[in-house]
């Protein structure tokens, strides 16, 4: 699995805290923004954070490229409404040979590894198998409509694949870039890096997070799963590991140490 942070907002905090004192403020933007420090800037961001006031941090949007992770992982992404998404297309993309994303707890037992690994190797040769069929049948027909056989070919493939990448698993490896606002972001670290989240998403949370932090540290210092910040909202289906979430989202508050 691998995530890049691709672009962000240009000085994020900035921008945030400028549009929020912009709300209260008779004087223009440009002049609020000339007004304050740096250490004006981190504050007032702070302070809107422990008010819960989410809506100025709208403005501000992230952009990471995604790889190596399963459909099953992009699936439960774009559930995620308010974001933006281009993901690697199986209709244009031929998959044979395609890579794909063995779970941990399969990778660990090897009667499960093995039962695994044939399973993708039949979806491989299945679609490889179902291709060349369909491959065979459009070009002919496309022939017969006038298409020179070079032009069929190409077409054919097209439409080839189109079906048969229904054969393939949830566990194909894809690609995607993925753009959200940082009001979508932090709702979504409170449901992904969870430890009831599933563990491909989870892990895919945790590094965006942590890209997050490095470009903004003061609009994320409380980002992560929601028992970091106060009580866990699961109920009896908690996972009752608090105190070690805290010490690992935020290790610096003393709530980590209670």
């Amino acid at each position: 699995m691998k995530v890049v942070l691709l672009a962000h907002t240009p000085d994020p905090e900035r921008v945030v805290a400028s549009a929020a004192k912009l709300c209260y403020s008779s004087v223009g933007v440009e002049e609020l923004n000339a007004r304050m420090s740096d250490e004006q800037v981190q504050s007032f961001v702070a302070l809107l954070s422990s008010y819960g006031h989410e809506s100025p941090v709208e403005h501000v949007t992230f952009t990471f490229g995604i790889e190596g992770i399963s459909r099953a992982c992009s699936h439960q992404l774009v559930r995620h409404r308010i974001a933006s998404y281009s993901q690697k297309s199986q209709r244009y993309v031929n998959e044979d040979g395609f890579d794909y994303i063995v779970p941990p707890a399969v990778a660990a037992d090897e009667t499960a590894l093995k039962a695994f690994s044939a399973a993708m190797e039949a979806a491989d040769r299945a679609y490889h198998e179902i291709e060349e069929i369909l491959l065979a049948h459009h070009k002919e027909a496309l022939m017969a409509g006038g298409l020179s056989a070079e032009a069929a070919e190409k077409k054919a493939k097209k439409i080839a694949i189109e079906d048969a990448r229904f054969v393939l698993p949830n566990a194909c490896e894809t690609k995607i870039v993925m753009t959200m606002n940082v009001r979508s972001l932090l709702g979504f670290f409170r449901q992904r890096c969870c430890q009831r989240a599933q563990w491909e998403i989870r892990d895919v949370a945790d590094e965006m997070l942590r890209l997050c932090k490095e470009a903004a540290p003061t609009l994320f210092a409380k980002a992560g799963p929601p028992c970091v910040n106060g009580p866990c909202p699961e109920g009896g289906m908690s996972c009752g590991k608090a105190k070690e979430m805290r010490a690992k989202y935020r290790p610096e508050s003393k709530e980590s140490e209670a």
